[in-house]
């Protein structure tokens, strides 16, 4: 058994989506603010077992306009009946699959209630929404609007906040896969029945060594304790829990006889008070000893130090504490799901993100050791009685992203959903990629494994061909930055930068329309053309009849000619989210360079001793005699007033617009945070906002 999907709705930035899970682990990855976050929390309310309620700060932003929309409604007509169908619900619903052939399916029975033999999974749909009397009690005192729209709906909003727990509950219903009118009510609690949760948040309180670790290491002693009493595996681990547990009790009668008895005589008598007609209620002390209470409350977990000396957890650093925490807590989890009689069938595990305070190598090996742990519990704690877990870990980590098959990887994309609103897309590279060719799928994992690329956390991309690019890059944006004042600056936004040449750029043109990523692919126009001996050689572009760049050919046709290359007009470089920039003359009509380096130079011609000549093959031939490293490190770090070549800056400057593209500079974003958290302005001299 297992949870083979979820389609989620007007929750956060979860307006409408869906998403698959995988059999062990799934991903999920994606920039910041783009609800990764909002589906772990989805969860925790609904499997922690508390209360179902949620707040009109739950419901998505986008769909607020459906409560104001349902108001005029019944301010038109208070009798219409179609005004609960125009209040927003939360809905989460959820597809589990089994095995047909199982000869027992526990709870999970009850709630398939489809007719299909082929059918394999069960359907359940959690709905927070409104009441039959919600509208009476959202709109009776609204009825009247007020003169300005803008107060109106500020004071029913406002009320609407205050008023909306009460008037929405939560209800569950198994639903037939193959008719969505064929339903049946379940109680609510049935969903914790069905599947098990367990959480691993991402503030994790490390540096905390006094709350931290009483209530928290403390609590996996305690659950680590009860699964003892009960195992039916390991008969030594079950009888050390009962000898523990008749100390304790051994403990409390002595406390009950002697202590207790003391106590009691340091008590007043009443007759001491004077008080006419109180009689002496005869008070005693008891004093008792709650064995999970001295687990949880008084236990500590601590490390072994030297003459016979015990450290306290915060002795060790922040990166083990946290991994031996987390492991800590699998454990907790899975002991646990072993001592419930009744285990729910589905035990889904969010772990958000785990790689805080790992260096990368051992974030890699956590992603790759989560399923062997689980395995080895199953193994070594539970007679390889099986463990229905599947994790899913929430990331910003290129190294654990990386290290996943493509497969498992969930992609959250935020996107706008009206006006100063975001909403999420996900995107699913199990189906993504699966119409791409094996070998193609396999070069890009085994490209982002080894550049540990952040591909996926960026708003943008630049992919180059080599050393002589990444090198100057960084210098090329700020200089095209500058000269583009009042526009938008590409030094304020998140750019991956991939070395892969002309021969292997094309390869992620798919991988890239997926992710909806706005990326420049800066390659080198690669003229040749047939010698004698018609094999095709590098020549510069004015005798070249064919380009030897895949991924141009790619981009174009397989023919196409250095000519018709300068003829293209910039929309033909530009296909959806991606822009082409290859080499083109620095002035219309002038000569045009065949690499980076002899760009580097038409467009730097005072930086350089060419002579008298076609200016094209003069910086051809002076390029090939340089080692690119060395010509790269020299205008980076030495010889840094120079022009950035033609070709670049068009490019940049496209790759600048275009959403998310901040207009203010990299200072001016810095002061802004600055200002927006301390109440000092950094551009007024420092002077404090806040009275």
């Amino acid at each position: 058994m297992r949870l083979v999907r979820a389609k989620i709705e007007n929750f956060r930035l979860l307006r409408d989506v869906e998403i698959g899970f995988e059999e062990s682990t799934t991903l999920i990855v994606g920039r910041n603010n783009s609800g990764k976050t909002s589906i772990a929390e989805l969860f925790r309310r609904l499997l922690s077992g508390g209360s179902l309620a949620f707040r009109l700060e739950d419901f998505s932003l986008g769909c607020h306009e459906s409560f104001w929309l349902a108001l005029q409604a019944y301010r038109a007509d208070p009798e219409a009946v179609d005004i609960l169908e125009l209040l927003p619900s939360i809905r989460l619903v959820v597809d589990i699959g089994y095995d047909t052939d199982a000869p027992d399916l526990g709870p999970l029975g009850n709630c398939i209630i489809d007719l299909n033999d082929e059918c394999e999974e069960a359907r359940l749909e959690f709905r927070f929404g409104p009441k039959a009397a919600a509208p009476e009690a959202f709109f009776a005192s609204h009825i009247t609007p007020l003169d300005n729209v803008a107060d109106d709906r500020a004071r029913f909003f406002r009320d609407l906040s205050i008023r909306l727990p009460a008037a929405y509950a939560g209800t569950l219903e198994a639903v037939d896969p193959n008719d969505a009118t064929n339903r049946k009510t379940l109680e609510t609690k049935m969903l914790t029945t069905l599947i098990g949760g367990g959480f691993i948040n991402a503030q994790r309180g490390l540096d905390d060594d006094t709350i931290r670790e009483r209530d928290v290491l403390g609590k996996v002693v305690e659950v680590l304790f009860q699964s003892a009493l009960t195992d039916d595996i390991d008969a030594d681990r079950r009888t050390t829990a009962e000898q523990l547990k008749e100390v304790v009790e051994t403990i409390q009668g002595d406390v009950h006889n002697s202590f207790n008895s003391g106590l009691t005589s340091l008590l007043p008598t009443f007759d001491l008070f004077g008080y006419p007609g109180l009689a002496d209620p005869g008070l005693v002390t008891e004093t008792s000893f709650d064995v999970n209470k001295l687990l949880k409350d008084h236990t500590r977990v601590r490390y072994r130090g030297v003459n016979g000396m015990t450290l306290p957890e915060t002795y060790n650093g922040l990166g083990t504490r946290n991994l031996v925490y987390m492991l800590l807590q699998l454990l907790r989890f899975f002991r646990e799901y072993q001592a419930t009689p009744t285990s729910a069938g589905v035990h889904l595990i969010f772990i958000e993100e785990p790689e805080a305070h790992l260096h990368p190598q051992m974030q890699e090996v956590f992603i790759r050791q989560l399923e062997r742990v689980a395995a080895a519990f199953v193994a070594q704690l539970n007679a390889d009685r099986p463990w229905p877990v599947q994790f899913v870990v929430t990331t910003h980590s290129p190294h654990m992203a990386n290290e996943a098959r493509f497969e498992s990887l969930r992609y959250f994309l935020s996107v706008p959903d009206g006006e100063g609103m975001r909403r999420s897309l996900v995107k699913d590279l199990r189906q993504g990629m699966s119409g791409t060719h094996p070998d193609v799928r396999e070069f890009l994992h085994q490209y982002l494994t080894l550049s540990r690329c952040d591909l996926f956390f960026a708003d943008k991309a630049i992919l180059i061909e080599g050393t002589s690019e990444r090198l100057l890059l960084p210098s090329m944006v700020r200089k095209t930055d500058a000269a583009a004042v009042g526009q938008a600056q590409l030094s304020s936004q998140y750019l991956t930068v991939m070395e892969v040449g002309g021969a292997y750029a094309h390869r992620f043109f798919g991988l890239l329309n997926f992710l909806e990523l706005r990326t420049l692919i800066i390659t080198d126009i690669d003229s040749v053309a047939p010698n004698d001996k018609n094999k095709r050689v590098a020549v510069p572009v004015a005798q070249g009849t064919f380009t030897s760049n895949a991924c141009i050919k790619d981009w174009f046709e397989p023919d196409v000619s250095p000519a018709e290359l300068l003829a293209k007009a910039p929309d033909e470089r530009v296909n959806g989210n991606r822009r082409l920039a290859y080499q083109i003359p620095e002035q219309d009509g002038g000569p045009s360079a065949r690499s980076f380096e002899d760009a580097f130079i038409l467009a730097n011609p005072g930086m350089f001793e060419l002579g008298e000549g076609d200016q094209a093959t003069l910086a051809y031939e002076h390029a090939s005699e340089q080692k690119k490293s060395s010509f790269a490190l020299e205008h980076a770090i030495e010889n840094t007033e120079w022009d950035t070549p033609r070709y670049i800056v068009e490019g940049l400057r496209w790759l600048a617009e275009g959403n998310p593209a901040p207009v203010l500079a990299p200072e001016d974003v810095a002061a802004g945070l600055v200002a927006g958290v301390t109440g000092v302005d950094l551009a007024d001299g420092g002077q404090s906002h806040n009275g």
